[in-house]
């Protein structure tokens, strides 16, 4: 009998379960992609609203031809003949500042309930159509372009619509991936799944550049098409849950011994170990064995022998509830997560709102070329997500990783601004570090900790938390994103410095916000560290030289009833005394 093919043999080293998650994460990278690619158009069509008149003049008339007596934006021949008005003032910055409020206002108090409505509703319904509505809404706002609308009041209907809608998007995904995907190397997987926020943003920003000079638009229209048609898809083919199509749900479980694996942080290849630093669930629910789990491997249809949510509440088998919005805010680490990200996520989006009008302020660069060159800072988000979700699963410390990023942001804030455009190399290279530090910490806090915080250990296995939790933490994230924008609209015209310093000092309030749960973390580490000396080393080994050891430093090293009772026999063994003299065997 001939080998089967190597693309089948390699389809047939993943289980059924393993296909099924990659799918769903692929499919909701995909389908959050397109929000951001929506948002973006704004941003780079912004200095297509307002645009320095003799710059243009000079360029449409090099060649001595008569200058138009109307242009396509006014009428007459002045300094803001080429404006799209109402933006045609002296006041445009408040004036596009007003948009970016108004789609993030609507936003941020969308936000907290749209996860609690997700809890109760089918989350591939209500994601889908919570899409077809944003694609319906970014599309309408080019449209104004073609049926010269210049009422302001439209464009702020527009945004304050989108908004909105568009509040479906993340908690339906967040949970989503969080009901596939279990504790292990979440930050990793979630970093690397939230790079769809950059890649968004960059086909956001090439998209809507294609079309700024010359049809504005369109740069509306195409997205909100895309966003509109992936919804289809989103109905058609999202899978909510594992246990929709017979798979294994994974144990959102919190382990005392959580650091890069159980065996590699003891050096201990024992499974003794691993059952002491097991689950601290607040459950009594024993969990199957692996054949339990998967009853009749092979047939399509089995049912799952995992507990389902309503079979680990308490022991009790009665169906889970979703939780309330208060019951959500008494998790530990959500009020802090959350008043940190409102920061965080004020530098993010003032950057992705402003940050192509400041590269074409600065080094006097066109829309269409600065809105490209804006696009490095989403490269580096998408590095610093990913980076960050790595050195937070190998630490262990969420918290910590996200403070240390924020502290080295705000110096490198200051850097970018006063030479970030020198030369184009520099700008290049700042851009990118700037986006690795400012969207590493948003990105693992609206990820891995919001999920992580969604299945905490006082939820008892409840996972109909997860929609309500994201959707709290990246709310209230939203509201600092709503006031970012607006503030730099009102702060720009006093200079681009003032505005720096606003997102220096945003960088400082996030971190302060983490101090508690990073002391935390560095008290955890610092005990858990000499747990980790003191089981690598031989009990005989210890005990041949505790003689030589001073007693004090021995209670200081083990506290006061730590000594492990085999050194106490080992060096009685040895005609020792214990090297803890308060604990007697």
């Amino acid at each position: 009998m001939a080998e089967a093919p190597l693309g089948i043999r390699f389809i047939g080293r993943f289980s059924r379960d393993q296909w099924y998650r990659t799918f769903t994460l692929i499919f909701t990278f995909l389908l959050y992609t397109t929000f951001h690619m929506s948002r973006k158009p704004i941003s780079i069509v912004k200095a297509e609203l307002h645009r320095n008149c003799s710059n243009v003049h000079e360029m449409m008339f090099s060649d001595n031809e008569h200058p138009l007596k109307e242009g396509p934006w006014g009428k007459g021949q002045n300094d803001t003949w080429c404006d799209w008005a109402p933006f045609n003032h002296k006041d445009y910055k408040q004036l596009l500042g007003a948009l970016d409020y108004s789609f993030l206002g609507t936003y941020a108090i969308g936000m907290y309930f749209s996860g609690v409505i997700g809890e109760r509703l089918p989350l591939r319904c209500y994601l889908a159509v919570g899409m077809l509505a944003s694609g319906f809404f970014t599309a309408l706002f080019g449209l104004g372009y073609f049926w010269k609308i210049h009422s302001l009041g439209f464009y702020i209907f527009v945004q304050l619509a989108n908004g909105l809608v568009q509040t479906t998007g993340w908690p339906s995904v967040v949970a989503c991936v969080g009901n596939w995907f279990g504790k292990g190397k979440r930050g990793l997987i979630m970093g690397v799944w939230n790079s769809h926020t950059s890649v968004g943003n960059i086909m956001g920003s090439l998209v809507a550049g294609a079309w700024v000079t010359k049809a504005w638009g369109w740069s509306f229209v195409v997205p909100g098409i895309i966003i509109a048609v992936m919804g289809i898809v989103c109905w058609l083919f999202l899978i909510e849950d594992p246990r929709d199509v017979d798979c294994v749900p994974p144990q959102h479980q919190e382990y005392l011994c959580d650091r890069r694996s159980n065996e590699d942080y003891f050096s201990i290849q024992n499974e003794d170990l691993d059952r002491e630093c097991l689950i601290r669930s607040g459950s009594a629910v024993d969990l199957p064995t692996q054949d339990q789990a998967y009853g009749s491997v092979g047939t399509r249809g089995f049912e799952s022998n995992f507990p389902t949510d309503s079979e680990v509440l308490d022991g009790v088998a009665r169906p889970a509830k979703a939780i309330s919005f208060l019951h959500a805010l008494q998790i530990p680490g959500v009020i802090e997560f959350s008043l940190c990200l409102f920061f965080a996520k004020l530098v993010s989006y003032t950057f992705l709102f402003w940050l192509p009008m400041y590269i074409s302020s600065k080094a006097h660069l066109s829309p269409k070329d600065s809105g490209n060159m804006s696009t490095l800072f989403d490269v580096g988000g998408l590095i610093g997500g990913i980076l960050a979700g790595i050195l937070s699963d190998y630490f262990g410390g969420r918290a910590t990783i996200c403070g240390a990023m924020l502290v080295v942001a705000a110096p490198m804030l200051y850097v970018y601004d006063s030479v970030g455009y020198t030369s184009t190399t520099t700008m290049i290279s700042l851009l990118i570090l700037c986006g690795i530090l400012v969207n590493g910490p948003y990105s693992l806090i609206t990820t891995a900790v919001s999920a992580d915080l969604g299945t905490h250990k006082s939820l008892k296995g409840n996972s109909k938390a997860l929609s309500t939790v994201t959707a709290i933490i990246d709310g209230t994230g939203s509201v600092g994103a709503a006031l970012g924008p607006l503030l730099a609209g009102l702060i720009s015209p006093m200079g681009w410095d003032w505005v720096f310093y606003m997102l220096m000092a945003a960088d400082g309030f996030a971190c302060l916000f983490l101090s508690r749960l990073i002391y935390k973390e560095l008290n955890d580490w610092c005990g858990t560290a000499g747990v980790s000396i003191r089981l690598s080393i031989h009990p005989r080994t210890i005990a041949s030289v505790l003689g030589r050891v001073p007693p004090n430093l021995l209670r200081t090293f083990w506290g006061p009833s730590e000594c492990p009772k085999s050194l106490r026999k080992s060096a009685r063994k040895n005609g020792r005394k214990s090297p803890n003299p308060d604990v007697q065997s």
